[in-house]
C-alpha cells in the first residue's frame, strides 16, 4: 500500500492578489469570531447561574458564527438528510479544521478534540469557550476521560468526535478506532443512547488539486488557513446525516465502530465519484 501522507500538494504561494484576499477575508473573519465570542461569554455570565451545565442559548450564537464563517471564506455549503433529535453523538471523517464549521454549522454540537488544541495560540482559548472537550492521549487518562464523556452525555451535550484520529487529505477515510465508543457502553448509557454516522465530503474549486481541502501529514495550521483565505475561488462542502442508530443495537464497540465507518465511508465513496 502506497503511503498517501507523503504525497502533498505543491507549495502555496499567494501573489499580491491573493494576500490581499487573505488580508480582507483574515480581517473578516477576526472581527466575526472575537465579536462572537464576546457576545458568547455575555451570554454564558446569564446561563450560567440559571443552567450550570446546560447551554440553552450560547450553541446559538457558535452555530450561527460558523455558517457565517464559511461564506466570508467564500465556502459553498450543503447539509443533507435529518440532524439527529434523539439524546446522543455524531461521528464524522475528519479531512480538516474547516469540519468544525461546516458541523457546527448545521447543528449544535460540541466536539471532542486532541489536548494539544487547548494551548494553541487564539483558537484553544474558543475552543474551551465553546465547550470542547479535550482528551489526552495517555493511556493513564482513559479512565478520567470516560468519566468527562459519561457527565457530558448525561447533561444532554451532543458530543461529536473523529474517530480516524487524524485529519486527512480529504479524499479518503481512514479505519475508525473503536476506543471512543466504549464511552457509550457503559452504565447504561447504551439503553439511551443514539450515534449518528455524518460523512463530510469537500469539493475542491474548479481545476484544484481534489485534496484543496485536506490538511494533513506535516501541513501548519496557519499555512492551511493561508491558502483558505487567499484562494480566488472556492468550492463546496456537504455534510450528511445518516440515520442515528441506538447503541444497544450493537453487541460491542467494535461492532459500532465498524458500522459507522462503513456507513460514512460508502457515502463518501458515492459523494466524490
Amino acid at each position: 500500500m502506497t503511503d498517501w501522507t507523503a504525497s502533498r500538494p505543491e507549495p502555496f504561494r499567494p501573489g499580491l492578489l491573493g494576500w490581499l484576499r487573505a488580508g480582507l477575508r483574515g480581517l473578516a473573519l477576526v472581527v466575526l469570531v472575537y465579536g462572537a465570542f464576546l457576545c458568547l461569554l455575555a451570554v454564558r455570565l446569564v446561563e450560567w447561574p440559571l443552567f450550570r451545565r446546560d447551554r440553552p442559548w450560547s450553541p446559538k450564537i457558535t452555530r450561527l458564527t460558523c455558517r457565517a464563517a464559511l461564506a466570508v471564506i467564500g465556502l459553498g455549503y450543503a447539509l443533507r438528510g435529518r440532524p439527529m433529535v434523539e439524546k446522543g453523538a455524531l461521528v464524522a471523517n475528519h479531512s480538516s479544521w474547516l469540519d468544525i464549521l461546516a458541523l457546527n454549522a448545521g447543528q449544535e454540537v460540541y466536539f471532542v478534540s486532541k489536548s494539544e488544541v487547548a494551548r494553541w495560540p487564539g483558537i484553544g482559548l474558543l475552543a474551551r469557550a465553546t465547550g470542547t472537550v479535550f482528551i489526552a492521549r495517555k493511556g493513564v487518562e482513559a479512565k478520567r476521560q470516560q468519566g468527562v464523556f459519561e457527565d457530558r452525555l448525561r447533561a444532554g451535550h451532543r458530543l461529536c468526535f473523529f474517530p480516524e484520529g487524524t485529519s486527512t487529505d480529504s479524499i479518503r477515510v481512514l479505519p475508525f478506532k473503536s476506543t471512543l465508543f466504549q464511552a457509550f457502553f457503559t452504565h447504561g448509557l447504551d439503553r439511551v443512547l443514539h450515534l449518528q454516522p455524518v460523512t463530510v465530503v469537500y469539493h475542491a474549486p474548479a481545476g484544484e488539486d481534489p485534496r484543496f481541502y485536506g490538511w494533513w501529514a506535516n501541513m501548519t495550521f496557519f499555512s492551511h488557513l493561508l491558502r483558505m483565505l487567499a484562494a480566488p475561488r472556492h468550492g463546496r462542502v456537504e455534510v450528511i446525516c445518516h440515520p442515528p442508530v441506538p447503541v444497544d443495537a450493537f453487541e460491542s464497540r467494535k461492532a459500532l465502530a465498524h458500522y459507522c465507518e462503513q456507513v460514512v465511508r460508502t457515502a463518501h465513496v458515492n459523494a466524490v465519484m
